[in-house]
């Protein structure tokens, strides 16, 4: 069977591409499967989309993608099933979707991992906000043959257009990626509070300043975090890493204990619990706020905590200060992603998809 993977991003660049199936590619290859994996931007426009200003650039990159895609459209008639994440072209209405469904008649699997039907988008970008489009994610549900989403928030919506939905978990590669065997920790000089992501993410950090700073007149620790830039908080222990693939692992194994706070809100619920299946993979416990898939992943004080408003977040943070973590919560942190969020548990789910 011949498949065509059609994506937003880059290969190897976007975390939700990363774990959502291009860890599986491998194991379409063993189980008989063909693909051709195409992505809208290539990583020059990647680089450059969230960088202020640079319009023309970013027109004259963006109209250079389309035409590919355009000519890309000439050859799907030789795959057998089409496979989309979040959506064919970045930007514009589901022309490409709608030429693969409704002329082709190609069977699609669409895939995604966040309520991407609400807008969201950076300062940056907010120009082109209105060419999003995001009414477009329910015609593109209509018209798949499946849809794989990320939890059962995101299946609540999907349902509603399309009845063939199945929950795909993110998942964590726990035996060639994210195993704590295959990289050598190293003791930290202070205890270290750990958070990863975008500087867009970044926000959900700001109702815990005051607990940082609360924190910090009583204890020696670090704050440290990994992401794609600087957010330079007013938190006296913050130190700032930048994000790098190369590295990773080795930087999110110096985190004693990992956080997730999230706001309780429509976007947050789409959530599927990356970072703290991130931090458990390595047997590192997470703190995480009760959003979404959070509370299906950890296990309050068995392999992390669930906080719901700062004065629970400063007592978690506190014990953790105090006592450090247990060696049995960071071991059952690790089993519950390997025993249900592992590549290797969802492969016969994620295969199912292709039919």
């Amino acid at each position: 069977m011949k498949i065509l993977i059609l994506t937003p991003y880059p290969k190897s660049i976007a975390p939700s591409q990363r774990f959502r199936f291009e860890q599986y590619l491998k194991i379409l290859t063993e189980n008989g499967y063909e693909y051709e994996y195409h992505s809208f931007l290539n990583l020059k426009t990647w680089k450059i989309l969230h960088q202020p200003g640079k319009f023309l650039q970013k027109g004259i990159a963006i109209l250079f993608a389309f035409l590919k895609r355009f000519l890309l459209m000439l050859r799907v008639g030789k795959f057998d099933q089409v496979f989309i994440h979040r959506e064919a072209s970045h930007i514009g209405p589901p022309i490409f979707e709608f030429y693969i469904t409704k002329i082709l008649r190609k069977k699609v699997i669409y895939d995604f991992d966040d309520a991407i039907w609400l807008p969201n988008y950076s300062e940056h970008n907010a120009k082109f906000n209105k060419l999003k489009m995001y009414g477009k994610v329910k015609r593109i549900i209509q018209w798949a043959s499946v849809v794989s989403v990320g939890n059962e928030y995101l299946k609540e919506y999907a349902i509603n257009y399309n009845k063939n939905v199945k929950v795909n978990p993110t998942t964590i590669d726990t035996e060639n990626y994210h195993n704590p065997e295959l990289y050598k920790k190293e003791n930290n000089n202070l205890p270290v509070i750990g958070w990863t992501g975008t500087l867009t993410t970044a926000q959900y950090i700001e109702f815990l300043i005051p607990v940082f700073q609360k924190l910090e007149k009583k204890y020696n620790f670090e704050f440290r975090m990994i992401s794609n830039e600087d957010p330079k908080f007013p938190i006296r222990s913050l130190v700032y890493h930048p994000w790098s693939k190369e590295t990773e692992i080795q930087d999110l194994m110096k985190f004693d204990i990992g956080i997730m706070p999230l706001k309780d809100d429509i976007w947050a619920k789409g959530k599927c619990g990356f970072k703290a299946l991130q931090y458990m993979s390595l047997g590192v416990p997470a703190i995480v706020s009760p959003v979404g898939v959070n509370t299906k992943i950890v296990d309050h004080t068995l392999n992390g905590f669930i906080c719901e408003n700062t004065e629970q977040w400063y007592t978690a943070l506190e014990q953790f200060l105090e006592k450090s973590t247990s060696t049995d919560m960071s071991i059952a942190a690790r089993e519950k992603i390997v025993n249900n969020y592992s590549v290797q548990s969802n492969t016969p789910n994620f295969l199912s998809l292709f039919f």
